[in-house]
């Protein structure tokens, strides 16, 4: 049995999270499901005794049946925000996110078959960069990194609560 890297303390909910950008044609991939009004990026929790790089190759296998690879990591993120509205819309969340680019494929095609930790069926989807303030989709630094990707690993600290 896998446990997460996170906890639950009363109203409080700490979660340590790897997680993927993968850039094809100008799109990026993020992930949705039937009961978000938005997209998120591809990635999950971190397993106990599990590094943040096998845990992101991990995750994004587990919900784009493809393995990627690696190029390196590209943003720490701290992120403090409420709950999803489908569980817990008060809850306090704090999260941190260790984002890796993958390396592209030079294909879009997917062989997703993915569901979420409470079992609604996961979708991926490949929005255009161009495109990508149009959608509601987390995180939301997203939409300006993908626009100047920087070599540097980028540290963002992020209070949607506010």
């Amino acid at each position: 049995m896998n446990y997460d890297c996170g906890f639950t303390k009363e109203n409080h909910w700490f979660r340590y999270r790897a997680a993927a950008i993968i850039v094809e044609e100008n799109c990026v991939l993020f992930a949705g499901n039937e009961t978000a009004d938005y997209f998120y990026s591809i990635g999950g929790a971190i397993h106990m005794n599990e590094s943040s790089e096998d845990a992101v190759k991990r995750e994004v296998f587990e919900e784009t049946g493809v393995h990627y690879e690696i190029d390196r990591l590209a943003v720490i993120h701290e992120n403090f925000f409420y709950g999803d509205v489908a569980t817990n819309p008060d809850r306090l969340c704090h999260e941190v996110a260790f984002y890796y680019l993958m390396n592209p494929k030079g294909s879009k095609e997917l062989h997703s078959n993915s569901f979420t930790n409470g079992g609604y069926k996961e979708t991926v989807h490949w929005i255009s960069i161009d495109d990508l303030d149009k959608y509601k989709a987390y995180p939301t630094f997203m939409k300006e990194y993908l626009k100047n990707m920087p070599k540097e690993i980028v540290h963002i600290v992020s209070n949607e609560r506010e």
